[in-house]
């Protein structure tokens, strides 16, 4: 037995498998490129390394491509081979790893919880519920997972800041934003590359409408999480959130073409990003040009994917703005067929929610916006299961107010406004938004007033 990094004993062969699976977990945390170096490393100094076999297979789980689906059951059966002669913990680790093999989100999720209430320290445990925590929409599950083990970590200890900057997150999505803003702020402050800490803050920022401020965030630390892996070019999307609300539509573009879209991508995330600013975009008379076929193209690849039901959603509308309702109606049938196999975790979210969200943004893409409203009312509030942030699920509320304009339900869109004007104050589009459904109602007054908002807050 060997002692890692953060105090807890694993089986390897030398100390310095162990030192290198260390590198490897803390590049992990981190985001950084040089992950997959270490575990390289890690495996070649002791081939029979049982937790770089499990968290090699966690890595492929976490890439969410079906390629790499066998690869990552291929690693739980050589961790497996060695299953006899090491502890429960990492036995543990095996037993989520399988679950997850097998689709069961909930399933792997409970055994990581289990192994965090003897062993507070395993961070990997700890990091991955946060991961499936975040994909289940259950933001108090992810906060509190976080809190239970707080007081074994020291601050200003090694790998504290990463635990701090998980709980700053999940303070944030349970929407108590100052205690995250010092939660996150500290983290940042002890480890200005801890990528996650900083996209805490960048969620209160946004959360709260601090756009300046938000902005500012993300260009005094760009230089410690700038060469981070992909994830980075989540953090830059955030701060184009920003520039959008701000009507600073040449900066978006900018930043889409420059940073977050720089390059074409595979990664489900990188795809959702770009398909959520390029509707939002449209939506204010800012042409896409050829990015909308880019991003077609590969979700065109993802159309039996189902790993997630959030990529799924945002594979659709890549699929429909671009005009590929044979695509997109292969994808819908595809969810169909998954959900009513329900065998997986994310396959019953098809079921229940997914295939049906996506035929709404089917509907909407081919001007039945009447459809499109009765598939989304009665989802609205069942949204949140898909998972992803209260900032990314935000476009799904969007679309829901998109569909009643467009239908000419005015009533119905001014009543969402008003809903979305009390959570969010300080946003001059969703003022604008107010302004065209009372303009629609014929409340000239109301609109004028609504309007003036807008600009107000646009000038200050």
């Amino acid at each position: 037995m060997q002692i890692d990094c953060f105090g807890l004993a694993m089986t390897a062969a030398s100390p310095e498998a162990a030192r290198h699976y260390d590198e490897a977990l803390r590049a992990y945390l981190g985001f950084r490129r040089d992950t997959g170096h270490h575990l390289k490393q890690a495996l070649a100094a002791d081939d029979g390394l049982f937790m770089g076999h499990c968290i090699k297979g966690y890595f492929f789980k976490l890439m969410a491509l079906p390629a790499l689906e066998a690869k990552a059951l291929q690693c739980a059966g050589r961790a497996r081979e060695f299953a006899k002669v090491v502890s429960a913990r990492e036995c543990e680790h095996l037993a989520a790893l399988e679950a997850w093999c097998a689709g069961d989100m909930i399933g792997c999720t409970t055994r990581w919880e289990g192994i965090l209430v003897d062993h507070p320290r395993d961070v990997l445990a700890l990091r991955l519920a946060h991961f499936c925590h975040f994909y289940s929409g259950d933001s108090a599950a992810m906060r509190d997972s976080v809190a239970r083990v707080l007081p074994a970590w020291e601050a200003g200890e090694p790998g504290a800041g990463f635990v701090h900057g998980m709980y700053a997150f999940g303070l944030g999505e349970c929407g108590d934003y100052a205690a995250a803003l010092d939660m996150g702020e500290s983290a940042v402050q002890g480890n200005p590359g801890d990528i996650w800490a900083v996209h805490a803050v960048a969620h209160v920022h946004e959360m709260t409408e601090a756009r300046g401020a938000g902005i500012a965030w993300l260009k005094s630390t760009e230089e410690g999480w700038s060469g981070c892996n992909g994830f980075a070019n989540h953090v830059w999307w955030h701060r184009a959130l920003h520039h959008f609300e701000r009507e600073q539509y040449d900066e978006v573009v900018a930043l889409y073409d420059a940073r977050f879209r720089a390059e074409p991508s595979e990664d489900y995330l990188d795809i959702s990003n770009a398909a959520a600013m390029l509707w939002r975009l449209e939506r204010i008379g800012v042409g896409a040009g050829g990015r909308w076929e880019e991003l077609a193209d590969e979700a065109e690849k993802r159309t039996d994917d189902h790993l997630l039901v959030f990529a799924d959603l945002h594979f659709a509308i890549a699929l429909a703005a671009a005009g590929r309702f044979d695509a997109l109606d292969a994808l819908i049938e595809s969810m169909r067929a998954a959900g009513a196999g329900r065998r997986t975790t994310q396959e019953q979210l098809a079921a229940r929610v997914g295939a049906t969200l996506a035929r709404a943004v089917g509907a909407g893409y081919q001007g039945d916006f009447d459809l499109a409203l009765r598939l989304m009312l009665p989802l609205r509030y069942q949204v949140r299961a898909i998972g992803g942030s209260h900032a990314q699920r935000d476009i799904f509320s969007l679309m829901l107010i998109d569909a009643a304009l467009n239908n000419a339900n005015f009533a119905l869109a001014r009543a969402l406004l008003h809903e979305r004007t009390a959570l969010k104050p300080n946003s001059p589009r969703a003022w604008k938004l107010l302004a065209q459904a009372l303009e629609g109602e014929g409340k000239a007054k109301d609109a004028g007033m609504a309007r003036r908002r807008a600009d107000a807050l646009l000038g200050a």
